[in-house]
């Protein structure tokens, strides 16, 4: 078997009565496209794309069984009414004509259903809940974010209902009835939700269900809602459909919640109940505190263990989902861990990525890079964004149009912006060619990957497909008027990315003192004399001339052992990239302070990713002070004031400035007025990181 082989990801599987052409699942996402139930447009294509992309199964986000009651949003599917069938035959209908199959994933929210809350209606919960998860994250989160996040409840208070058996009764009814309008919709499965903090769920764990009755104690009792549930609905659609169960194969962050014996013995019920198929998920159970521990983790293959221990248990198929990367979904399935593989945020960032690995052609699916920017906006009810996918809630600006006249256009830059300018104008049939003065592809792009190594995958995926298209790049070449228009382009896009200053406090040029520009020119070797020490420099050099580092994960294993400097490191500037390397060098032994003028940290992080980064930063023991005001620099030591003007210092052998980064436009402005027709991407014109690059790459690409 090749290296990018997957015979048996690829390879046909059955759940229930549902034949499926490979083993590759779209796992349920919310998208908030479509309003008040019904199933628009905008969904549709969102689903049709991943199902024409290959993929063997499309799994919707949740839908309403008793629509708006237990919902989440009123942009979220509902199930309750006749009226909403219309809405799922054509989405099935529009899915079965690209030869795909689809699922409609089940719900009702329970205690999170934020629109019962923002209509004052009580929320169905097995028990009432006798305690508060803590709130500290929303510490770095903005006013503009948690005004959003108010407004999708409106700012109103929870209130909390037992569940009675009336309740109980009538929601095993509704859940059979939606049962039923999902099979006359034609669909091919429903996945009954048993997780994430959702009512079958917190039936499931110890936690949330004190009940003395027939419903708690035993997990058998406790999993008695669920097993109703689906019997019910087995009874009403028998084999028309195949029948998933979605549980946590683990609940983490509090004590009680459901543990992976208690999964397993739970999936034997579900699967005695009439289960075709058992999802195995996790859920972090506070999100604004465990949250990337599950439903979403940034670990990958997060849930096989748990996974392949379930199917011990079972005899039917066994789904995991969990950052399943093409070759840990083939290792698994090799290992018979597994029967099938839902890969989620990949399919948002590339939808094609089974077709392309059918042919051949793994190299070319484009990364999820784990930033979080999709599920951030779920929590204002919104519609979801790809940072490396401007496609995604906009399935109609592809493919890609044409150009009606080739011409030549010269890039200059070629970090993320500046590479994905240059492949989105190559597909559409420019001549590109591309210029920077570095010696390698990837600019802040090559930087990021040391403090954040998913952001390699990207990189890597770039430098493919300039391969793969066959773009002139002009390394080493300093861009100039003179030099560019020597290139005789049609167009130019300037790519330069942004500047980073040394901050304008007395001491801060001294050569202690170091830049998000200046440490990468030490990584790369061209750090000129009194940007920094002589080891570190030499250290630059010999790196540059071994090729060391040229490789981002030998820069970040080697660093692990040995770094040359001194222990104490002051960070000013706690923002996306502060935040980041303050954790990198305190998981290198270093003893860090880190200084933030404001209050939040981590921006412009996504919440989750931030939230988890400032926890990680405080664990690794990183000295975080926000709210500062830098006074002055020495050469061993920073000093600052914060509060009512209390003065502080923290000795320093290094300190790095990550505040004060912006735009710069010079170069172009020089371009334009030499006559030359000029655009300008990425963090030169506007300081937005990733995704500002790749979606100000597409803005102008896509029109040239």
């Amino acid at each position: 078997m090749t290296k990018h082989a997957f015979p048996l990801l690829m390879s046909p599987g059955r759940i229930g009565p549902m034949k499926l052409e490979n083993r590759i699942v779209l796992p349920a996402m919310d998208m908030n496209v479509s309003e008040h139930g019904e199933i628009e447009q905008p969904e549709i294509d969102h689903y049709v794309a991943r199902a024409a992309g290959g993929a063997g199964l499309v799994i919707t986000g949740a839908c309403a069984i008793a629509f708006p009651f237990g919902a989440a949003s009123l942009k979220e599917p509902g199930l309750s009414e006749d009226r909403f069938i219309p809405g799922l035959a054509a989405l099935a209908d529009a899915i079965h004509a690209v030869g795909g199959k689809l699922c409609i994933q089940s719900t009702h929210h329970g205690k999170v259903a934020r629109v019962d809350t923002a209509n004052d209606r009580e929320l169905i919960t097995p028990s009432l809940p006798d305690y508060t998860y803590s709130m500290n994250a929303l510490a770095d989160c903005t006013p503009e974010e948690l005004g959003k996040m108010a407004a999708a409840t409106a700012g109103k208070k929870q209130l909390f209902k037992e569940m009675t058996q009336d309740d109980i009764d009538t929601l095993v009814r509704d859940w059979a009835d939606a049962a039923e309008r999902v099979a006359k919709s034609g669909a091919d499965a429903i996945e009954i939700h048993v997780a994430h903090g959702y009512i079958l769920g917190v039936f499931l764990n110890q936690r949330d269900n004190r009940r003395t009755d027939a419903y708690g104690g035993s997990l058998a009792n406790r999993a008695r809602l669920a097993c109703e549930v689906i019997a019910a609905v087995k009874e009403r659609v028998a084999d028309r459909i195949a029948i998933l169960v979605r549980v946590s194969g683990e609940e983490y962050g509090q004590e009680g919640g459901l543990t992976l014996p208690e999964s397993c013995e739970a999936a034997t019920l579900f699967e005695a109940a009439g289960a075709d198929a058992i999802h195995v998920t996790g859920w972090g159970r506070n999100p604004f505190d465990n949250f990337t521990d599950g439903p979403l983790p940034d670990r990958v293959g997060s849930y096989v263990d748990n996974a392949a221990e379930i199917k011990k248990h079972v005899s039917i198929p066994v789904i995991v989902v969990g950052r399943m990367l093409p070759e840990v979904a083939e290792k698994a399935l090799e290992k018979g861990e597994i029967d099938f593989a839902a890969m989620g945020r990949q399919l948002l960032a590339d939808p094609e990525l089974p077709n392309k690995i059918k042919a051949g052609k793994f190299e070319q699916v484009r990364p999820c890079i784990n930033c979080y920017l999709c599920v951030n906006e779920n929590f204002f009810d919104d519609t979801p964004f790809c940072a490396v996918n401007p496609a995604l809630g906009n399935e109609k600006i592809l493919p890609l149009t044409p150009v009606t006249a080739k011409k030549h256009v010269v890039v200059i830059g070629a970090g993320p912006s500046g590479l994905e300018t240059a492949r989105v104008l190559t597909e559409r049939g420019h001549r590109v060619t591309v210029v920077d003065k570095s010696d390698r592809l990837g600019g802040t792009l090559w930087f990021s990957t040391l403090t954040t190594p998913d952001n390699e995958r990207l990189l890597n995926w770039l430098k493919e497909e300039v391969d793969r298209l066959g773009i002139s790049v002009q390394l080493g070449t300093e861009a100039t008027v003179e030099s560019i228009r020597a290139l005789r382009p049609d167009h130019v896009v300037v790519a330069t990315g942004a500047k980073r200053p040394k901050p304008a406090v007395p001491g801060g040029d001294l050569p202690l003192v170091q830049t998000g520009d200046t440490l990468r020119a030490l990584m790369l070797g061209t750090a000129e004399k009194g940007d920094a020490g002589l080891v570190l420099r030499a250290l630059g050099k010999m790196g540059r001339l071994s090729g060391i580092t040229k490789s981002p994960a030998a820069v970040r294993e080697m660093t692990k052992k040995f770094l040359p400097m001194g222990h104490d490191v002051v960070v000013i500037g706690g923002s996306l990239v502060g935040l980041e390397l303050a954790e990198f060098l305190s998981d290198r032994g270093r003893k860090v302070t880190l200084l933030h003028e404001e209050q939040q940290l981590g921006l412009p992080m996504a919440m989750p990713r931030r939230w988890t980064a400032v926890k990680h930063a405080t664990q690794g023991g990183v000295d975080i002070h926000r709210r500062v005001t830098l006074t002055r620099i020495t050469e061993s030591s920073v000093e600052w004031t914060e509060g009512e003007g209390e003065a502080h210092s923290a000795k320093a052998d290094m300190v790095i400035y990550a505040e004060g980064t912006h735009s710069d436009t010079s170069l172009a402005d020089a371009l334009g007025a030499a006559g030359l027709s000029v655009e300008v991407v990425g963090d030169a014109g506007a300081v937005n990181y990733i995704h500002g690059a790749i979606h100000s790459a597409w803005d102008v690409a896509t029109v040239l």
